[in-house]
């Protein structure tokens, strides 16, 4: 793990995985729009599943929303490593989310802790 190593996964979402998490919260939601908990979860995949990888634990998030994705475009969500901080474990990275046309749908940084950080 260094800094500057990247991951990225593509999704797209349908209506009915829209109205599987409506139903699982209740709360409403724009017909045409995908929630924004959805596409940050993402990111959680990401960080858990490829980068850092199994074993992470996610300490911080902030996310700033810039436009709203529609139901079905394909969205490519990346994290990419800033900053390693291995006397403590801490692994910090970027985090974006375009849509099929490359305009920003979020940003924002992640902070995880790492227990095999290299030191």
């Amino acid at each position: 793990m260094n800094v500057g190593d990247r991951s990225q996964i593509e999704r797209s979402f349908t209506e009915s995985d829209v109205a599987a998490y409506v139903s699982l919260g209740g709360a409403p939601t724009n017909n045409d729009t995908v929630p924004e908990p959805m596409i940050a979860a993402l990111f959680s995949y990401l960080l858990g599943m490829r980068l850092p990888g199994p074993g992470t634990n996610y300490l911080k998030q902030s996310l700033e929303f810039y436009s709203a994705a529609k139901i079905g475009d394909m969205l490519t969500a990346n994290v990419e490593i800033i900053r390693i901080r291995p006397e403590k474990s801490l692994v910090y990275l970027t985090t974006l989310c375009v849509n099929e046309c490359g305009e920003e749908i979020n940003s924002g940084r992640a902070l995880v802790r790492v227990n095999d950080v290299e030191r």
